[in-house]
């Protein structure tokens, strides 16, 4: 495996790929690798190279985030991507990425202004700035991303297919603990209280899908449940919680067909996010 930092070396590479025909397959990460980045990794590696990018992006974080405070360790990331057979690992540094003068920005008025959105003000704009650029720089034919970060799917590919991106974008199940939390990497903020009470976040999940399986379609009532459910941790407080259509991100009052219900809550000092996303349902 090839650890690149710097854009020219890595266009060489991914020249000289493509020269030969071959596929790509890439896993965009802010590091602090763990398994659910794993289940995307082993997703790539049907093509025949998989690129990893590392980028704890400060263009993605908003004032009073844990941009400096976010977890790195590069050299266990590296052996782990080593051990999943990647053929580049690309961990450029903040300059490399946006040397002095950078000043182009892509950005998006529909879908960002809902959830996240709504409360990480500029959050998407450094997502999809950050990404088409290394779209353009790794020429991926399939581009992996986690369900658990359902916002940020839907707005890739809403990207992709606005600015006609020749990219295939593959979206990968949540990977879960076994008690249920859905792996992050911040996870490690938590301690061992936090931890047991960030299990409120999947009970709520869990609870709306097993209501909407037995036949609830009314927002209001799926919401009120898992509020109360919510409310139940002393350690958890609420950002949000929501039921939209998973493609434009609006409400719903009732499900007619498909939703996403996701939802942030702190647990201390914590954000945590999660969701569920159930497709083709009859009301």
């Amino acid at each position: 495996m090839q650890i690149i930092e710097n854009i020219a070396d890595l266009k060489k590479i991914i020249k000289e790929w493509k020269s030969q025909g071959l596929s790509i397959g890439y896993v965009p990460t802010m590091g602090y690798l763990h398994e659910g980045h794993l289940s995307l990794i082993k997703k790539a590696s049907s093509n025949d190279k998989v690129v990893v990018s590392i980028f704890v992006n400060p263009m993605q974080f908003g004032v009073n985030e844990d941009l400096e405070s976010y977890p790195r360790d590069l050299q266990r990331d590296a052996k782990l991507c080593e051990n999943e057979g990647v053929a580049v690992l690309f961990a450029p540094s903040v300059l490399e990425m946006y040397p002095k003068g950078f000043s182009t920005y892509v950005d998006m008025n529909s879908l960002t202004d809902k959830l996240c959105g709504a409360k990480r003000e500029g959050h998407f704009r450094g997502v999809c700035t950050v990404l088409m650029k290394f779209f353009h720089l790794i020429e991926p034919n399939t581009a992996y991303f986690g369900q658990k970060d359902a916002q940020q799917c839907a707005v890739v590919k809403h990207m992709v297919e606005d600015l006609n991106l020749n990219l295939n974008i593959e979206i990968c199940p949540i990977v879960r603990e076994e008690d249920g939390l859905a792996k992050s990497s911040r996870n490690v903020y938590l301690n061992e209280d936090e931890r047991k009470a960030a299990l409120v976040l999947s009970r709520a999940v869990f609870l709306a899908q097993n209501l909407i399986q037995k036949g609830e379609r009314e927002g209001k009532i799926i919401l009120k449940a898992m509020r109360e459910e919510l409310e139940k941790e002393k350690l958890a407080r609420i950002d949000y919680i929501e039921l939209v259509n998973p493609k434009t991100m609006e409400n719903l009052e009732r499900i007619e067909d498909s939703v996403l219900g996701a939802l942030a809550v702190y647990i201390g000092k914590t954000r945590l996010i999660d969701n569920f996303l159930m497709q083709s349902l009859k009301s």
